[in-house]
């Protein structure tokens, strides 16, 4: 069964949609890097903008997963009409009656033993999570550092430790690692900001 999208009538394929989509987050990206004090009050209908909805079920079924505490799949959704899911939900976002699922709780082994909690959303709670990414990352996007390398688009650790070496052939040889695991579980950090 196919997975994409057939909501618009002025948009007739994929890479349309996703163009469409795209040129909404240049846009919001323009702005944001053109003029950093600016603040961008009214989101809430770009996230449910049916082509924005349309291309962030099509990203969290690239990715795949499983289904959360609703034990909805990405093959029920088609099988029952992917179009009528879609428009099911944005009248939900619309409306404003949205409200997430609960996590479907998972512990998984860690390779050194022991277990880590591992949370999983509804599909439906995944789309609506894409859709806000679609729309808020390019806007703070805009305001990272260059030499940033987490969790943003195109950049990963590969990146960084490439940077690295750039750096160590033009004769840097200071490295600073920082590892934040399991900072914000500390108590300490709790009991700081506490008092703070």
């Amino acid at each position: 069964m196919p997975t994409t999208c057939k909501l618009y009538s002025t948009v007739s394929s994929t890479e349309g949609r996703r163009y469409a989509g795209g040129q909404l987050q240049r846009k919001l990206y323009r702005k944001a890097k053109a003029e950093p004090a600016f603040r961008f009050y009214a989101l809430y209908d770009k996230i449910c903008r049916e082509d924005i909805l349309c291309h962030a079920y099509e990203l969290v079924r690239a990715n795949a997963g499983a289904p959360g505490v609703d034990g909805v799949s990405f093959g029920q959704i088609e099988e029952r009409g992917l179009e009528a899911w879609l428009t099911g939900l944005r009248e939900e976002l619309v409306s404003k009656t949205y409200r997430p699922d609960a996590v479907r709780r998972v512990a998984i082994p860690k390779s050194g033993g022991g277990e880590r909690l591992l949370g999983i959303p509804t599909i439906r709670d995944r789309v609506v999570e894409a859709a806000a990414k679609l729309v808020l990352e390019p806007i703070f996007e805009a305001d990272f550092e260059d030499n940033a390398y987490g969790y943003r688009p195109a950049r990963g650790a590969v990146d960084a430790v490439k940077e690295v070496h750039r750096h160590i052939c033009r004769g840097y040889t200071d490295v600073v690692d920082a590892d934040l695991s399991k900072y914000l579980d500390d108590d300490s950090y709790y009991t700081s900001c506490v008092e703070v």
